[in-house]
């Protein structure tokens, strides 16, 4: 029971003790910890923690000391510098042309780096379509006068929200904490004329895992470490940054809009906010199980507002599949698609999907969390000329270690914004570069760009979305 109540009471008292977020992000961007290190800690206090209060949680207990550190964010250990991708070049077409070009003996650290930085810059912390907030109270079911695809939306969401609680037990958390370990890889590389299997799954995988912190109203910070890098995001309300070691921090273009990752399971009164315009499309089976489709479309003024430069969203549309047994969330597709103009030159389109399954429901304080879950994610490049397509896939697998709602002193102070925070905003297309070729591209670190894509065709089989490595 002491171990149980260690954690929290090392967090109480640090924020009592006065831990300032902004004090420790005043050092060099390349050496600061994180808002979070010091209420991460875990410290064996017998004395204390006897007469703490209990939080429950989901999970099972990690031992003292083995905790999510801190990782270095200044110079990669193989030489590279912070900011080294934009000032050398390094775009997605470059790294594209090294995966089809390489040899199996040209698996150096330099290679590992540059797909570690797409798997993170694609897949660390991508952001809803469209946003909202949750003081807002959800639609009351209406027939009269309103289509039917948006009475069977509401009628759905309804019954998500019953199955993942009830709302009096949701509104009732005030915060929430969770916890979890992360497996990302690269699995396929494809032009017009070759197609590269990575055969090396075990092997290549980079393994890590994330903190995810939320507080009302529309505060959150999450921090993702993986293979020695990591990725750090929040929001305090008004604006949404994000850190990475190879730009630095950056503040996030357009409104401010929820984690994805909080709505894969871990959020469902912000998920329910999320589908709250949706419209219900029709029926489907997923793994087996007979789900009802929800759309969500950004809306133009949202996507004007996400442009910049010659980057032009062109949409961002969410489905979410409710399971028709359960009333729960068990699949997201995210699809979004960019048009990149060049100077004088053709109109390249980038567009992204991810496909979210969430799974092993359990309930913890009331609330049904998804406890693991995978993503598949598919970049796709064409434009320019005829058989000039690029395709790369990338798969994610996740478990949730603990979960923690109204957690004792978190406070707002815990989402305030870095200190380094430049004025500039990054586009979701991020920063234009030309290669050799004078052929534009998009940075490696773009980090919310990459997470959605072009709308795709439902009939096709979402069933046999695995892990897809030849041997």
């Amino acid at each position: 029971m002491e171990r149980k109540q260690g954690f929290f009471s090392a967090l109480k008292e640090e924020v009592v003790r006065g831990l300032s977020p902004a004090r420790s992000r005043a050092k060099s961007p390349a050496r600061s910890g994180s808002p979070m290190s010091g209420l991460l800690r875990r410290r064996k206090q017998p004395s204390a923690a006897k007469h703490e209060q209990l939080v429950p949680r989901s999970g099972s207990l990690r031992p003292v000391g083995e905790t999510l550190t801190p990782l270095m964010e200044g110079p990669d250990p193989d030489g590279g510098e912070i900011g080294d991708a934009k000032r050398g070049g390094v775009g997605l077409g470059q790294w594209m042309k090294g995966q089809l070009s390489r040899t199996p003996s040209m698996a150096s650290t330099a290679f590992k780096r540059s797909d570690l930085r797409l798997l993170l810059g694609v897949m660390g912390a991508p952001l809803a379509p469209v946003h909202v907030s949750t003081n807002d109270p959800l639609p009351h079911l209406s027939i009269k006068d309103t289509p039917i695809e948006t009475s069977s939306a509401q009628y759905i969401l309804q019954q998500y929200t019953a199955a993942s609680g009830g709302q009096k037990l949701q509104n009732s958390i005030r915060n929430a904490y969770a916890m979890g370990k992360v497996k990302m890889l690269a699995t396929e590389f494809e032009t017009a004329s070759r197609v590269s299997k990575n055969r090396n799954a075990a092997r290549d995988a980079e393994s890590g895992g994330f903190v995810l912190w939320q507080m009302n109203p529309d505060m959150w910070y999450v921090e993702l470490a993986v293979g020695g890098s990591k990725v750090r995001a929040g929001c305090n309300g008004k604006l949404v940054w994000r850190h990475t070691p190879w730009l630095g921090s950056h503040t996030a273009k357009g409104p401010v809009r929820p984690l994805r990752r909080a709505l894969q399971g871990l959020d469902p009164r912000t998920t329910a906010s999320m589908f709250a315009d949706a419209r219900c499309i029709g029926e489907k089976k997923i793994n087996g199980e007979d789900c009802f489709i929800l759309k969500l479309c950004a809306s133009p003024h949202t996507l004007k507002a996400r442009s910049e430069g010659p980057a032009e969203i062109i949409r961002h549309v969410l489905f979410g599949y409710f399971s028709q047994k359960t009333g729960l969330l068990v699949h997201m597709e995210d699809s979004h698609l960019t048009r990149i103009q060049s100077n004088g030159g053709d109109a390249v389109y980038w567009e992204t999907t991810i496909n979210s399954f969430l799974e092993d429901y359990r309930p913890v304080e009331g609330i049904m969390i998804a406890h693991s879950g995978r993503s598949v994610v598919t970049l796709f490049r064409f434009g320019e000329m005829a058989m000039s397509h690029t395709k790369t896939r990338m798969e994610e697998a996740w478990t949730i270690e603990e979960v923690a709602f109204n957690v004792p002193g978190l406070s707002v102070d815990c989402f305030i914004p870095p200190a380094d925070l430049r004025s500039g905003s990054l586009s979701e297309a991020c920063e234009l570069q030309q290669d050799e070729r004078g052929k534009s591209v998009i940075s490696l670190a773009s980090n919310q760009a990459k997470v959605a894509a072009l709308e795709k065709a439902h009939d096709s089989n979402i069933d046999n979305v695995v892990w897809k490595i030849e041997v």
